[in-house]
Order: structure tokens, then sequence, then C-alpha cells
């Protein structure tokens, strides 16, 4: 079979398993793939959108995945730009994305050859991609690994009969008895629910199962819920649960931010209970888990009774939450005080993506309670800080005035993500970087605290980078600020800008 015929085979299989949208990244290896891709997209039946660069182009299709909630191929040529797909793949088979990874590959007879573009694709991405169209679920990512020769004939197919096919991922029945058994058990300490990320899908029978319960909850801003579960909340939560530990704690959604989520690993006589997607306890220790959308397992477990225990912990938190506030007031131009400006701006928004290490616990402690922010998203799988600016382009393509809010090393790591700024909506689009001259969250870390000043340093990776720079290069406004009363100058809803905020 020639290589037209191959390509054509691979795509239109893609298709008719519910790819319907593809982010390519051309090369002379996959040349033939792009241009039978040309064809479907002239006839209507999918959208491509165009990279130059292989590991930011993985994080935009799984940006993507987020937004829609169906598979979205990222298409490479061979080499080291399959390895590139290497970090998307597994934060996406940690957030159980279908994220799809086409790649083009030389003739079987190159591999251990040591010849140019010759390199071992088969299983590159071992057990965070599964190989097999025919048997893949849509739970993990998925690797077409295509052999093509470099000459090819362009045919005459118009795909005028292909069709997007249907996709869902099949969980099966829900079974609950465990769960229901596991909430029914009396306990010393009571319960406490933490809540991570939620599709906006689950966030109605989240929330309604949480104000049955009436317990403690701590919600990460990715669930969706945060601000509405504000009378439930535990507030600095990481310190309180920390000194007063519940007995059992109900992780529903993605593996919470917060230190305390880490203690638990230190705390096993904690009972710890987690309903998730990946089916993963997120933790490295015992731990119960059942896989599936918390949407089906709550509805299943009906309508649940009232514990209401532990009240101390929430009898403690209009005090603990008004010394936080006193904080915020007193310091509006510290990391914290920023965090709580740039919420009150960014909730009005169409959605918020929050970047890893600070940003995200930031927000979660210091963001505005008012207004309900439903949808903020992360890339909290494996919770690295690549593809981060290429993920949220990716997942708020379609929008106007969407937020992301990045470290400025979390931006650095990923400039070339911006390239995809001129194929996406950036009416009122604000990317607002956190510029504190480095990676600041290694300073919050306890156990750091003994290092030398020169292994400190290291770790802080300080970073003096001109943004303004980097805002000209791809054609964003930049607006510096450095002091409160200077942030209006991003209301008006034009251009995209780069914020770039500067901590006193």
């Amino acid at each position: 079979m020639g290589s037209w015929e191959l390509a054509v085979g691979v795509l239109t299989k893609a298709v008719e398993a519910g790819v319907g949208e593809f982010v390519v990244c051309g090369g002379a290896r996959n040349a033939v793939l792009l241009e039978v891709l040309a064809k479907m997209e002239a006839a209507g039946k999918v959208r491509v959108w165009s990279h130059f660069e292989e590991r930011s182009a993985g994080f935009f299709a799984l940006g993507r995945t987020m937004e829609t909630a169906r598979p979205c191929a990222v298409v490479v040529t061979s080499g080291t730009a399959v390895a590139e797909l290497l970090p998307a793949a597994v934060e996406a088979f940690y957030q159980a994305k279908p994220l799809v990874l086409i790649t083009a590959d030389r003739p079987a007879e190159a591999r251990g050859s040591g010849a140019p573009q010759a390199v071992e694709q088969v299983g590159i991405f071992t057990e965070y991609a599964s190989c097999d169209l025919d048997s893949w679920e849509g739970k993990a990512p998925l690797h077409l690994n295509v052999e093509l020769g470099e000459e090819f004939e362009i045919g005459g197919e118009d795909f005028a009969e292909l069709a997007v096919g249907d996709f869902s991922v099949d969980y099966g029945k829900p079974n609950v008895a465990g769960l229901a058994r596991w909430l029914r058990e009396p306990s010393m300490r009571g319960l406490v629910v933490m809540v991570g990320e939620l599709d906006v899908s689950e966030q109605e029978e989240v929330y309604h199962f949480c104000e049955d319960l009436a317990v403690p909850v701590v919600a990460e801003g990715t669930s969706g819920l945060r601000e509405l579960l504000q009378h439930l909340a535990v507030v600095d939560a990481d310190v309180v649960l920390k000194e007063n530990p519940p007995s059992k704690v109900l992780r529903l959604g993605g593996v919470p931010s917060g230190r305390f989520w880490r203690d638990l690993e230190e705390l096993p006589k904690v009972d710890v209970f987690s309903v998730c997607r990946n089916g993963l306890r997120g933790l490295a220790r015992e731990a119960i888990v059942l896989p599936g959308t918390l949407d089906r397992i709550l509805a299943a477990l009906g309508e649940m009774e009232e514990q209401g225990d532990r009240q101390e912990l929430l009898d403690g938190a209009e005090a603990r939450g008004q010394r936080i506030e006193e904080m915020l007031e007193s310091q509006p131009d510290s990391e914290a005080g920023w965090m709580r400006t740039l919420s009150v701006y960014a909730s009005i928004g169409s959605s918020v993506y929050l970047g890893n290490s600070l940003p995200i616990r930031e927000w979660n402690a210091y963001a505005q309670w008012e207004r309900q922010v439903p949808v903020v998203r992360a890339n909290r799988g494996a919770n690295g800080i690549d593809g981060q600016i290429s993920s949220w382009l990716g997942a708020s393509a379609d929008e106007e005035n969407a937020w992301g809010i990045f470290g400025d090393l979390t931006a650095l790591y990923d400039l070339a993500g911006l390239k995809m700024l001129a194929q996406v909506k950036c009416e009122g689009r604000v990317m607002a970087v956190i510029n504190n001259g480095g990676g600041k969250i290694f300073s919050k870390v306890p156990r750091l605290e003994g290092m030398s000043d020169a292994a400190k340093s290291w770790m802080a990776a300080e970073t003096p980078v001109d943004f303004a720079s980097v805002a000209k290069a791809f054609g964003l406004d930049h607006l510096r600020v450095t002091r409160a009363d200077e942030f209006d100058g991003v209301e008006d809803g034009g251009r995209a800008v780069l914020l770039e905020v500067v901590p006193g």
C-alpha cells in the first residue's frame, strides 16, 4: 500500500472514531498526512490548527480535549518530533483525556539503523498511550504510528461521505455500594470532602451532594464550586486540617493542589476514598478508589443524609477568613494581594486558566468569593509547568474574554505556545504573568530551608526577562503594573494583552 492510501486509511479511521480536530506540525515525513487533512478540511469535515513546535502543539491539542470533551489529534513528523509529545501524553494520561498522537515514521527497515530521523517510535509512550484504535476506550491517549515513504501521489478523494463519528467514554454502571457503606460508617473525628477539578457536567451533582452532607468542604477553584460552597469551606485548610485531621477524607474529582492532600501520606490513620475519572488514588499510600464520572456515581448514591460533624472546623472559618481579608487589605501589592485583585477582574471573564505552582494555590487561598467562577481550568494531571500557555489557548480557543494566570517561569517554558494567538479568539483575552523573578514556590517548601544559598538560587532559577519584548514579538498589548491602581488599563476588552504583574 502506498503512502497516500496509508494516510487516507489512518486519518479516515481516526475521524470515524470521533476525532474532529487536528493540530499539525509540518515535516517531510508527515507531508502526506497534512495533504490528506487539507482535503478533509476543504470538504468541511474536520478542523485543522497549525503549529511549528511539537511540544506546544501537543498541549494545545490537550486543551481542545478539555473544552470539547472529545478527541483531538496532534500530527507530527518522525524522529525527535515524536518524543516532544511525551509531556502532553503524560498529562493527558493522568487527566484521562482522549488525546490522539499521530506520528509519521520511516519504514520498519530503518529501525535500529541510526539513519536520519529514525528513532524507536513504536511504543515510545509506553503505558501512557494505547496503540490499538480498535480497542481504545477514550480514557487515555491513543498513539497511531504510520510508516510512510517519502514519495506519494495525491489521490482524487473528496471525502464527501466522511462523517465524524460519535464519541463517548463508557465507565459502565457504577457500583456505589462500597462508597455508600464507607459514608455511613461512624467516625470519631468526622468527614471532610475535598473537591478537585471537575467537568462542568459534574458540578451540579457534586454541589447538591455536598449541600446534603453539610460536612466541611475544601473546594478547589478548578471544581467550579469554590464560591458556591463558601459556607462549608474550611478556610486556611492546609493549616487547620493538619492541626485537626479528620477521620475520613472523601476526594471528588482531580487531585487537590493544597498541601494537606500531600500531608495525608504521613497520616495513615485518616481513611481516604477517591472518586475520579482516572481511577488513581492520587497518594503514595493506600486509599480506596472508585473510577467513573461524578455525575453518574453521585446520582446512583441517591439523596444523602446530613452528617454535619466537625462543626468546629467551620465555626472558626469566619475569624480566619477575616484575618486573611485584613492581610490582603493591608498588603494590596503583595503577591497574595495581587491574586485577589486579579481574581476580581478575571471572574468577569468567560473562563480562567491557572498555571501550576503558585498561581493555582494562591487562587484557592486568596481569590474573591462574591462571584462564582464556574470554568476554571488547569493541568493538574502530572502537575508540571510544561505547555501551560498552549493548554490555555487550546481550551479557550473559541472564547472571548478568556483569562490565563501564570508565573514567569511557567510562561517562559511555553512561549512557543503564543504562536497560536493568530488562530484563536483574542477579543478581551488577558495573559497575566506574575513576574516575581523566578520559582518562588520553592521558598515555601519547608524541607528546603536548610539548603545552601547556592542550591537555593539554582532552585529559584531567577528570570530577568523583558516581557514587553515578548508581548511585542507575538502581537500582544503590554501592561506592566506594580500597584493596584495601575490595573484599569486592562478593562477595555479589546486586543489581547500581556498583563505583567510585579508584586511588591
